[in-house]
């Protein structure tokens, strides 16, 4: 079993930026095992889905992306006042439901104050994010739904480099939607617009425009 996982850390160390990998028949120990050899480590998105392990390798456009829609919430909680709290890429797992997996961003609204002041989760006990974020942009990975409806995640919003959508668990499914539940002053068309401008215009520029479109709102 060890084997197995340190042959997984030698090929993650030969993959490029933006790569994935699949593998199926993956024992949940040799999942656990993988993750605590390479950690939290920023570069990796590693899930499982009952047996299949993916592995998948951020470039910083990947990154860009999402740190950028962290940028626009983190701007919310500012001018709304509202506890929001972050949690990065954080490793989402429960054994039981045989599914982990680490978002691009993940964040908790409605269930903040749950949480406290507490860094460390434990996912097995506390409640899901609210709100999960995936960058997409090579359209290769596999479909992380089913992981999330396990992990009970209310909220997923997929951006694929051009267009944010915003999908809600509804029973086991996740439903498009065209406005967040967390968020209900944001939606998947003003998530894309502010995301376009960050490409055509810079990160400065879009932050600004989207704090003046927010006051416009009223807020």
């Amino acid at each position: 079993m060890i084997a197995e996982a340190i042959n997984y850390a030698e090929i993650i160390s030969q993959l490029p930026a933006d790569s994935f990998l699949i593998r199926e028949n993956v024992s949940w120990e040799e999942y656990e095992d993988l993750i605590e050899q390479v950690g939290e480590a920023s570069w990796l998105r590693i899930s499982y889905d009952d047996g299949t392990l993916q592995i998948m390798t951020t470039g910083p456009k990947h990154e860009y992306y999402s740190r950028f829609i962290e940028s626009l919430v983190g701007q919310i909680r500012f001018r709304l006042r509202i506890n929001i709290r972050f949690f990065g890429s954080s490793t989402m797992r429960k054994k039981k439901k045989r599914k982990g997996t680490e978002p691009d961003a993940c964040f908790y609204v409605q269930t903040a104050e749950a949480l406290g002041n507490r860094i460390d989760l434990d996912f097995e006990k506390d409640p899901p994010p609210d709100v999960t974020v995936e960058v997409d942009i090579t359209r290769h990975s596999i479909s992380k739904f089913g992981i999330y409806a396990g992990l009970g995640v209310p909220e997923v919003w997929i951006y694929d480099g051009k267009e944010l959508k915003i999908y809600l668990l509804d029973q086991d499914e996740y439903v498009p939607a065209t406005e967040s539940r967390a968020l209900p002053i944001l939606s998947g068309p003003i998530l894309t617009k502010f995301l376009s401008q960050l490409r055509e215009e810079g990160e400065l520029q879009a932050i600004l425009a989207f704090d003046e479109w927010l006051q416009s709102q009223g807020r």
